[in-house]
């Protein structure tokens, strides 16, 4: 049977695999989504109960005028209807006996609000549209969303409507903006109630502004969270290069991959920084800033999961290379940036909506998987690593990969923890009616992934010592070959007494007995002088 050169299958299977991200990149980088300003192309209605509805959008936004409850500033507040139009299919019209108007209504509602949309006739099943009962009580007009006033502001829910005249196909809502004038969580959803509008399609805008610009509420914190961000870098970034520079004779080649994370994460702050900027001034996210925000971040979490990875191993330091574990490490490092590149993309680059901020668990699988790999095989080769070097008695690179551990495990820890208050946070908050606090949850990883990365800087800092924890091959440090060093046979010893026939049978034999046989011999040699 013939056999197959592995060099014609693995290019074919490369180029499918660069060949499938480059097609999500376009996709996404493609894709005209908006953020503040949410688009509705051809969107079509699904039934809910006896209506038929549409979510138009949910954002926290700031109240207009000065509130001490806001942090947003002065400024003007509003959600902006652009022409909206509704149309629906000749053959519903066709179909239709009845010539009465038919309303397609818009209801904007604070989530704190959301009791007052819907109601029952005497405590029967919930409904939102009016029901024949409910409309003889007088409590509302059939064919209409039920609503009734807000208890905090009697000018709430805000209700725009578009009404289908006789055999009309397009019904159009007037443009208008409705300010807002109390901080909170708005929700947007387009209602119809005649089933006679069956495949109503719906295009048109919807423009979401809060005082300072058009970032959505739970966003906002985070154009200055990152600004903060991006100067903390720089600040490590010119600890960290003034001490390269100083002992750039001493630098170890783990340091430069030090050097190459932190650039990456200042080039990562940054653009997040601009990103958010642009944001907030057009409503538009800026699709190319934000794909390389999202791959500079990619790429290091990815290379600092790889060196934290090769570290523990004791790469540089207690071995020179990784032998055939080299090809795993990548793979594994190239399969996390892939499947974290994916979800970045979505989560960042698909729709902003705050009520469906909530990461894909198809995709968020993948990730968390590989990071738990990630971390078992981190400690289990940091174990093997220290009780190594404990063995050796090299107490100037034990103490270092000590201090590494300690750190390593406060970090998992922390991130246990903070998941848990994370999976508390968004159980119990369902109706996002947190969405201030929100923006805390995402900035905490980027603090603990800069405080870890700060703490590694401090313990693997260039410095004139810095070689003391390079490897050397003087033999004490290899690991690899220690357990087999007795299998080895030495050569034969060379003989002072060349005309001792007695001795050449003794340098075969092994090390012990041949020393001992060689004492003896000098021994007799002595006595003969």
């Amino acid at each position: 049977m013939p056999r197959v050169d592995p060099s014609t299958v693995a290019p074919p299977r490369r180029l499918l695999i660069f060949g499938g991200f480059f097609f999500v990149v376009c996709f996404f980088s493609s894709s005209s989504v908006n953020a503040s300003v949410h688009s509705y192309i051809g969107k079509k209605f699904a039934p809910k109960g006896n209506a038929f509805v549409l979510h138009g959008g949910s954002e926290g936004l700031f109240a207009s005028l000065p509130d001490p409850n806001a942090t947003a500033g002065l400024g003007d507040a509003f959600i902006r209807f652009e022409k909206i139009t509704f149309t629906r299919m000749e053959q519903s019209v066709e179909n239709s006996k009845s010539t009465d108007p038919i309303v397609v209504q818009a209801i904007i509602f604070e989530v704190e609000d959301r009791e007052t949309i819907g109601g029952s006739a005497y405590g029967g099943q919930r409904a939102v549209c009016c029901t024949p009962d409910l409309a003889k009580l007088g409590a509302c007009t059939q064919g209409k969303v039920i609503y009734r006033p807000s208890s905090r502001n009697p000018n709430w829910p805000q209700v725009l409507a578009a009404t289908f005249n006789g055999k009309d196909l397009v019904a159009t809502l007037p443009s208008q903006s409705i300010p807002i004038t109390r901080t909170g969580m708005y929700n947007l959803y387009f209602i119809y109630c005649d089933p006679a509008l069956n495949g109503l399609v719906i295009d048109g805008k919807t423009v979401w502004k809060n005082p300072t610009g058009y970032l959505p509420g739970r966003m906002a914190p985070l154009m200055n969270f990152y600004g903060f961000m991006s100067l903390a870098f720089v600040i490590l970034g010119i600890f960290w290069f003034s001490q390269y520079v100083r002992f750039w004779r001493e630098v170890l080649p783990l340091q430069n991959c030090i050097t190459f994370v932190i650039a990456l994460g200042m080039f990562e702050m940054t653009l997040w920084y601009f990103e958010y900027a642009k944001f907030n001034e057009t409503g538009f996210r800026p699709m190319g800033i934000t794909f390389w925000a999202v791959t500079f971040g990619t790429v290091k979490r990815a290379v600092s999961r790889i060196i934290i990875l090769v570290v523990s191993m004791g790469f540089g330091v207690v071995r020179p290379t990784l032998g055939g574990l080299t090809s795993k490490v990548i793979m594994l490092g190239a399969t996390f940036f892939l499947a974290s590149e994916i979800l970045e993309l979505v989560e960042n680059v698909g729709a902003v909506s705050d009520l469906a901020g909530k990461a894909r668990l198809i995709l968020v699988l993948p990730v968390a998987f590989l990071d738990a790999f990630f971390i078992l095989w981190i400690f289990t080769s940091l174990s093997k690593t220290l009780d190594k070097l404990q063995a050796r008695r090299l107490m100037a690179k034990l103490d270092i990969y000590r201090k590494f551990t300690n750190a390593l495990v406060v970090a998992v820890v922390v991130s246990v923890c903070w998941i848990g208050y994370e999976l508390y946070f968004k159980s119990t908050d369902v109706y996002n009616e947190q969405w201030q606090n929100a923006w805390i949850i995402s900035a905490f990883w980027q603090v603990l992934s800069f405080a870890l990365l700060c703490v590694i800087a401090a313990l693997w800092a260039p410095s004139q010592n810095s070689m003391r924890y390079a490897y050397s091959d003087d033999g004490t440090e290899d690991f690899e070959r220690e357990d087999s060093l007795f299998l080895i046979k030495p050569g034969p010893i060379p003989l002072k007494d060349a005309r001792s026939s007695a001795s050449l049978m003794e340098a075969k034999v092994t090390v012990s007995t041949n020393a001992t046989a060689s004492h003896d011999e000098d021994s007799e040699e002595d006595k003969r002088e």
